[in-house]
């Protein structure tokens, strides 16, 4: 049992998983701009899944052989949880994507995956300013609001993107696919804030 504080090790593996979600959006971006036939994204996309849920782990075996931890357990173990499900739906929404043979993007589906992209960002660069939480208090909070800020907004792209396929007068198999890929796009953003929560909630709690 270690009984002294491993908080430089803790940041490395939160800082990582950040850095892994952060370039599985990139790549699901890529994907929701065209790259529908790039098998070697999704198949990169899986493997980031895999070193997410990897790193998640570490984190969880960590909290359960230190003694003495630089936050609250039940902060933390929450934080890596709610990264870790970032992870996991952009991977998930990706191979949905792949299965139902995707070949076509919609407007709606670029805007909710570039505001996931820039959720991402936001949240990775929140999550490396942790370390200096005692500095930077003010700077993770305004991220944390502008976090919150781009998943109002996918909010308001989703409905009108649900709309508008409820409109339209198509095939009634494409727009089961494309409402599932649409809200699963979306509800990416809305863990991301559920990150930037437990985030704002540690910054008020030890600031």
């Amino acid at each position: 049992m270690r009984l002294i504080p491993k908080e430089v090790k803790f940041s490395d593996h939160f800082e990582a998983l950040a850095d892994k979600i952060d370039e599985g959006a990139a790549l699901f971006l890529k994907l929701a701009e065209g790259g529908f036939r790039s098998p070697e994204v999704v198949a990169r996309m899986k493997e980031i899944e895999h070193e997410a849920d990897n790193i998640t782990h570490l984190i969880y075996r960590d909290l359960h052989t230190t003694f003495i931890t630089p936050l609250d357990r039940e902060d933390m173990y929450a934080l890596a949880n709610e990264m870790d499900n970032i992870a996991d739906i952009i991977e998930s929404t990706a191979v949905k994507m792949e299965v139902y043979k995707i070949e076509e993007t919609m407007g709606a589906l670029v805007h909710l995956a570039s505001l996931l992209k820039r959720s991402t960002a936001l949240m990775r660069e929140a999550i490396y300013a942790l370390r200096r939480r005692k500095s930077e208090g003010e700077s993770i909070l305004k991220m944390c609001v502008e976090i919150n800020s781009i998943e109002n907004e996918g909010d308001q792209v989703l409905r009108q993107a649900i709309a508008h396929l409820f409109e339209e007068k198509g095939d009634p198999v494409r727009l089961i696919k494309w409402k599932e890929i649409l809200e699963d796009t979306e509800e990416a953003t809305d863990i991301c804030e559920d990150v930037s929560n437990i985030i704002e909630g540690i910054i008020l709690k030890y600031g």
